[in-house]
């Protein structure tokens, strides 16, 4: 498939952010991975190695109503997140200001869902990486709350561990909120996505 066209055939891409490899599939740090996961599985689609932009992420393309999207999952490390998601907006031409970056967010509740477009990384790594890779901020971002750590832990270490028992009683109904929020955002923009689940998210 070719990567090149206009606004009209060009797809909507959303990337989510995780690390890869076994032992951090139920981390926090991964919610990014854990949505594209459920929007995928709606459409029944699966995540291939994306050669075209590099076989830097995985890929799972397919139509959401009748928009084209592109859902993205870096194969690097979180904290070097930038490279791939830019490698596959190139591939695809999509703007630099036009992607979806879904994400966690330690300033936020559990399962909390915020919308956004802009603004600063909050010391997430993943976000600067990104930010840096693609030249700028002015992106969209989907934030899933994971709340902020107990005690003393390091912040660094709370997000690589997995979800709390009671947490994880709630964790897909959230990433299912999550996955409709991307899905709202898609389909009829930022602020009325906004409307509805910063209404529903206390």
């Amino acid at each position: 498939m070719s990567g090149s066209g206009g606004p009209e055939t060009r797809p909507s891409l959303v990337a989510g952010l995780g690390n890869p490899g076994p032992s951090y599939v139920d981390t926090r740090h991964n919610v990014g991975f854990m949505v594209l996961d459920r929007l995928a599985a709606r459409v029944g689609e699966h995540f291939r190695r994306h050669k075209g932009s590099g076989n830097v992420a995985d890929v799972a393309e397919s139509r959401f109503g009748d928009r084209r999207v592109v859902l993205a999952k870096p194969r690097s490390f979180m904290n070097v997140s930038g490279g791939p998601v830019a490698a596959v907006l190139r591939y695809f031409a999509v703007p630099a200001t036009e992607f979806v970056v879904v994400h966690d967010d330690l300033d936020l509740g559990f399962g909390t869902v915020r919308l956004k477009r802009g603004g600063g990384e909050g010391g997430h790594n993943g976000l600067r990486s990104i930010s840096r890779a693609v030249g700028g901020r002015d992106y969209l971002r989907v934030r899933f709350g994971v709340g902020r750590p107990p005690g003393r832990l390091d912040p660094a270490d709370y997000v690589l561990r997995p979800f709390s028992a009671a947490e994880r009683a709630e964790l897909e109904l959230a990433l299912e909120l999550c996955a409709d929020a991307v899905e709202l955002l898609l389909a009829e923009g930022l602020e009325r996505a906004q409307t509805r689940f910063h209404a529903l998210s206390p």
